[in-house]
């Protein structure tokens, strides 16, 4: 009995989501497919000391979980009409394993994940529901990951869900017109996951490194299912900058900038992988801007120090950016390579003429990297003037005790 409650265990693991994606398109509604998969385990846990573990575990626990939904329906009368169309949709009462093949469970997944992240759903309603439902993380969890109650964040799972049923948002996956703008909000989600992991917009924690690891895997997983070469680029970029993880912070949990960082902390597996996917990519000349972003992630990783960086490669990087992806943002970090390039007079003229035409002026690194440029070139009154409008802006504790560290350093 133990060691199949291992095998459950370990099935439950691999294969639970996979499930769970399979019934909701079989029922057509979340929260009874989830309590279908849990029946299902919970049958698996009893029936399988006795039938032995099925060939195909993962068929095997749809079939139940469907069963098992549609005789909990049955018990409700109030849904008899539900009932009696899914019941003429079973068909026997054997599942036919040969129809739950990979190609299908594959699509399952796909529908879920576009269901997820569909338009008509508020982004941050798309990163919850993604978390809980195809993810599989606890509504306290999801909780903790963005410093929030559990009842705001089943609050907004509820309104996308009803969303969902109310707009009849179809479970499928978009028609190829369709999937190249689809497949953006999808990796724009999983993208803003591993941010909020990688670098947390409040709180006291610099990294959430379950969070990271969460969007890590799910881009892994869209890569399997629907192959792409911005998906691989993705995954490329989060591999990247997840490998700087343990040197981003000291012993204190405080901030070390990218050019302090010992390097011999960075996860050399997370960096080769990386580098391989975006090599490969930039070598098929068919690539968009999460490969560029990743081939400048790959450019810090070769080298072995900030002064032995290749400065002119990473402006270059940006100037192909900002063709394909234009933004304040990349403006201001391509400002900042020039910096490092040219000198700091050169970035600082930048910095100013994106703050001048009052675009971020609401974002705390663009005031902070303004702060830098005038304290590396002695102009102390301005740097403590722009620091100080950083950390009004600044909402994360980590980056509030290094921007206090600058002014303190600065003097009176």
């Amino acid at each position: 009995m133990e060691n199949i409650r291992t095998v459950v265990d370990e099935v439950y693991r691999s294969e639970s989501r996979r499930v769970f994606a399979t019934l909701v398109r079989l029922l057509g509604d979340f929260d009874l497919a989830e309590d279908a998969m849990h029946e299902a385990f919970a049958a698996a846990v009893e029936q399988w000391p006795s039938i032995g573990v099925p060939t195909n575990p993962r068929a095997w626990l749809v079939s139940v979980g469907r069963f098992k939904a549609i005789d909990a329906l049955r018990r409700k009368e109030r849904l008899k009409e539900i009932v009696s169309d899914l019941a003429e949709e079973v068909g026997p009462a054997l599942y036919e394993m040969e129809d739950r093949d990979e190609a299908k469970f594959k699509d399952d997944d796909l529908r879920l994940i576009f269901t997820c992240c569909h338009p008509a759903l508020a982004t941050n309603t798309q990163v919850v529901l993604t978390l809980r439902e195809v993810c599989g993380l606890t509504t306290e969890e999801v909780a903790r990951a963005f410093l929030s109650s559990p009842s705001t964040i089943a609050q907004r799972i509820v309104r996308g869900k009803a969303k969902i049923r109310d707009a009849k948002i179809p479970y499928e996956v978009p028609s190829p017109p369709d999937l190249p703008e689809r497949l953006d909000a999808v990796l724009s989600v999983i993208y803003l996951v591993f941010n909020e992991g990688y670098s947390a917009s409040s709180g006291d924690a610099l990294t959430r490194p379950d969070l990271s690891g969460e969007a890590i895997r799910l881009a892994r997983l869209l890569l399997e299912l629907l192959l792409d070469t911005e998906v691989a680029g993705l995954l490329a970029l989060m591999l990247l900058h997840d490998s700087r993880r343990a040197a981003r912070s000291d012993d204190h949990g405080d901030l070390v900038l990218l050019e302090d960082q010992d390097r011999s902390l960075w996860n050399r597996d997370q960096i080769a992988e990386g580098r391989e996917i975006v090599e490969r990519i930039l070598s098929t000349g068919n690539f968009g801007a999460y490969t560029v972003q990743a081939a400048i992630a790959a450019a810090h990783a070769k080298a072995p120090s900030s002064s032995e960086t290749d400065w002119g490669e990473i402006v270059a990087l940006y100037d192909i950016l900002l063709r394909a992806a234009p933004s304040p943002v990349v403006e201001l970090n391509r400002a900042v390579a020039v910096a490092m390039r040219d000198g700091p007079a050169a970035g600082l003229e930048l910095v100013e003429a994106i703050l001048g035409r009052g675009e971020l002026s609401e974002y705390h690194l663009a005031h902070a990297a303004r702060a830098d440029l005038l304290r590396r070139m002695g102009r102390k009154g301005e740097a403590k003037s722009a620091y100080e409008q950083a950390l009004t802006l600044a909402k994360q504790a980590p980056e509030r005790r290094f921007l206090q560290k600058r002014l303190t350093e600065l003097g009176p």
